[in-house]
């Protein structure tokens, strides 16, 4: 799995608020102070909660099943983020930068701490981990894990990782697909339960899918139009 570890490479403080009354228009209006933010505001925005159906399985081996891959789901997700936050501070730095030299040579710092600090962990990845990974990381970066090593890399390089990949059944092209895929979609079921339960943090995905539509589709056999 050493391969593994080059996906990295592109890869507030609480707001206290108080309720004064402003008199406005000869009507008493409340309205929200918040700290740091010098607009009084009627209303304060909340994150966005799914209600998510309840889980059924056809069999206990369908349990169990869906038990591991969230296992598994859970242990790798974080790896798909940082590679998704990696990529997007290399980018903002780099587009700071005027001379190929200090851009290269930032590149090669960002490579170093990320071997040093990842590689381990990521050499104790099984395979169908790995295989989760490369899917998520397409999830949050918009693009496969091939794609990102052939930007900062040769397209020869990329080619030889995903040839290597291939020998633990692992293809570096391979996307996250929740539409066909109903994996993928117990997989993206498996995050948004734990971004609601707070065990993993919330990240966006960058493709675009709809959650709701694919439960309609694997749990309710309700055809897309």
């Amino acid at each position: 799995m050493n391969f593994l570890k080059y996906i990295l490479l592109f890869i507030p403080a609480i707001m206290l608020a108080q309720i004064n009354d402003v008199e406005q228009d000869s009507t008493a209006a409340e309205y929200l102070i918040i700290e740091g933010d010098s607009v009084p505001r009627v209303v304060i925005d909340l994150d966005e909660v799914k209600l998510l159906h309840k889980l059924k399985f056809n069999s206990k081996k369908d349990r169990i099943r869906y038990l591991i891959l969230r296992r598994k789901t859970v242990k790798v997700y974080p790896y798909a983020k940082m590679a998704a936050d990696r990529l997007d501070s290399l980018n903002t730095r780099l587009e700071s930068m005027t001379r190929r030299r200090d851009k290269k040579r930032y590149t090669k710092m960002i490579q170093k701490y990320i071997e040093g600090e990842f590689s381990d962990e990521l050499k104790k990845l099984t395979r169908t981990e790995g295989q989760i990974l490369v899917k998520l990381i397409h999830r949050q970066t918009g693009r496969t894990t091939f794609e990102l090593v052939k930007e900062l890399r040769s397209g020869w390089r990329a080619f030889w990782y995903n040839t290597t990949a291939s020998m633990f059944d692992i293809s570096l092209k391979r996307e996250f697909d929740p539409i066909n895929d109903k994996e993928d979609y117990l997989i993206e079921d498996i995050l948004q339960r734990n971004f609601q339960s707070g065990r993993l943090e919330r990240q966006k995905s960058a493709l675009d899918f709809d959650f709701y539509d694919l439960t309609d589709k694997w749990l309710y056999s309700k055809t897309e139009n």
